[in-house]
This record gives C-alpha cells, sequence and structure tokens, in this order.
C-alpha cells in the first residue's frame, strides 16, 4: 500500500492521480535518473545500430570509395543471387548458426540440470566458476590455445595422445582445423567448450526460481527423479528455452568471430560464411572493393535473420500463445 501512495501524485483539490494516467512531462520529470541511467545505451545503440541504416542507400550504386556512387539498381543483387561463393555462405551461415545454437542450448540446459543437483554449494559454486571462464576468454587466445591442442604433430596433445594408444602412426597426424571431413564437428566442440557454461546462468536463474513446494507435492505422490524433472523441472523450462532461442535467431546471421580465428584456406569450403564473405569481398579480393555490392549483401542478411525472429515468434505465439515480440 505504501509503495502504491508512493506511485501517486496529489491534485490541489486532494484528488489523488494514479502516475499512469498522469501527464507525460510530470511522468518524465519523475524518472529522469533513471532515463540518465538508460542514455548511454540509447546513444550507443544510435551510434552503432540506427545511423549505420542510412548507409543502406549504397547497397543500389556502385561505390569503390575513389569516386561518388554511381546509382545501378538491382544489379548487385542480380550479381549477388548468381555468385556460388554467396550461396556456399549463406549456406554455411545457416548450417553452422543454427547446430551451434540448438547444440549449445542442449547443453546448457543439461549442464544445468547436472547442477542443480550438486547439493553441496561450495563445490557447486566451484563448478559454475569453472564452466564459466571459457567465455571469457577472447576468440583469438581460444583459437590459439585449441590450434596448439589440435597441432598436426607429436607437439599436439591430441595426436600425441592419439599416437600413444596406437589410433594413428608417427607421421599421420591428423591436421583437425585444416580438415575439410574434422573441421565442422572441432568447430561445434570447441563452441560448447567456451559458450556452455555462460548460457547455464540464465537457465540456473529460472531453476532456483521454482517453489520448492512442488517438488515436495511430487514426492509425497510418489514421483521418481526422473518424473519430477519430466513434469516439474522442465516445464517451468520450457518458456526460457523458447525465449532464449528467438533472441539468439536475430544473431544467426551474424556469424564471424568464432569462424574468421578457426578457418583457413584448407577449409574454406565449410568455413566460409556471409561475414567472412563480406570480408573478403572487401579486403582480399584483390581489386578495388564494391563497397555497393558487401552492402547489399549485408541487407540481405540482416533481413534473412529479422524474418527467422518474426517466423518463430509467430510459431511460438501458435504453439504456446504468446511470443516475445
Amino acid at each position: 500500500m505504501s509503495r502504491l501512495k508512493k506511485e501517486n501524485l496529489t491534485r490541489a483539490d486532494g484528488s489523488v492521480i494514479q502516475m499512469g494516467q498522469a501527464p507525460l512531462g510530470v511522468r518524465i520529470k519523475k524518472y529522469i535518473p533513471f532515463y540518465f541511467m538508460f542514455l548511454p545505451v540509447l546513444i550507443f545503440a544510435i551510434v552503432f545500430y540506427y545511423i549505420p541504416m542510412f548507409g543502406i542507400s549504397l547497397s543500389f550504386t556502385e561505390y569503390k570509395g575513389v569516386k561518388d556512387p554511381v546509382f545501378n539498381g538491382l544489379e548487385n543483387f542480380r550479381k549477388m543471387f548468381s555468385m556460388p561463393g554467396f550461396w556456399a555462405a549463406f549456406k554455411n551461415t545457416l548450417f553452422l548458426s543454427t547446430v551451434k545454437l540448438l547444440m549449445n542450448t542442449f547443453m546448457a540446459v543439461a549442464l544445468s540440470l547436472l547442477l542443480n543437483e550438486i547439493s553441496n554449494l561450495h563445490f557447486k559454486k566451484i563448478t559454475q566458476t569453472v564452466v564459466y571462464l571459457p567465455h571469457f576468454m577472447s576468440w583469438v587466445v581460444t583459437a590459439s590455445v585449441f590450434g596448439m591442442i589440435l597441432a598436426p604433430s607429436q607437439v599436439g596433445l591430441v595426436n600425441n595422445l592419439l599416437t600413444q594408444m596406437g589410433v594413428l602412426q608417427q607421421g599421420s597426424e591428423i591436421y583437425f582445423l585444416g580438415d575439410q571431413k574434422w573441421w565442422t564437428p572441432i568447430y561445434f566442440i570447441i563452441n560448447i567448450w567456451k559458450d556452455t557454461g555462460w548460457g547455464t546462468i540464465i537457465y540456473m536463474a529460472t531453476l532456483t526460481s521454482i517453489a520448492p513446494e512442488l517438488y515436495e507435492a511430487a514426492s509425497i505422490d510418489g514421483a521418481t527423479r526422473w518424473q519430477q524433472l519430466r513434469f516439474v523441472t522442465m516445464p517451468a523450462l520450457y518458456n526460457t528455452i523458447i525465449t532464449v532461442l528467438i533472441l539468439n535467431l536475430a544473431k544467426v546471421m551474424n556469424l564471424f568471430e568464432s569462424v574468421f580465428v578457426l578457418q583457413n584456406n584448407a577449409v574454406i569450403r565449410q568455413s566460409d560464411v556471409l561475414q567472412t564473405y563480406i570480408y573478403t569481398q572487401t579486403f582480399n579480393s584483390g581489386a578495388l572493393p564494391n563497397y555497393g555490392y558487401t552492402t547489399a549483401v549485408g541487407l540481405v542478411k540482416s533481413l534473412v535473420g529479422c524474418a527467422l525472429v518474426l517466423i518463430c515468434n509467430y510459431a511460438s505465439k501458435k504453439v504456446r500463445g504468446r511470443g516475445i515480440v
């Protein structure tokens, strides 16, 4: 009741106005400190997300950074859709991002459930800290570490172990990061190692919010641990899982750093994604880059990402009655 009074205003005649019904100017004045707190985020979003959107017009021009842009209509898009390299990068982007998203989500949920079963609080905190740490390593450092572990010689830990176990003969070591057959599974393993621990934070927060009375009631009714997991824990996690999946879909087409630091010319067919394709066309094409063409690729990438989010949000509304947008 006291909180409700704080959120209300009093007229001169003594009548009470609810804050939600107060004039806009009054509400803004009341929440000025919160607006100042939000201001840095707003400025960052405007400078790095909204102002660059004016550059979309370049996708309809030929612009090589030397002369003024020349309008060429849809020529960049016709060129893009006729380029095998674009379609290969597009398919790789969808495949790598989608599989990585599903695998990381599954592993994060599984790890959260395992951590939730640990009764020793001290050991639980240590375990959480250990699995979180890889997230704070940059992708450059991560690539360097795994480059040494997977090195195609006896210096590499994995090849050394396989040789000692008799699986490989010395001199026939596998170049995991340079082998077309091995690069993709190794990429997924590295991503799971790096991101799974951080992903558990959200799910652990959801698990701790489940009322203990639900488990007590299920136990009294004779439910086993597996049945408690199935009928109490997982229903509580479903909404969080779906929300996280939809939010992460917005980043599906933005795959770059994790691929860029692990790829090389030997596995370019498996590792070239739209962001690295744009990078190559801009900086490593061997000629003056056509910024209009790369802008067109970026525009298509953004539109596809937006469409994926809207489609999944619509499916969420149909399945569970609500989405997040």
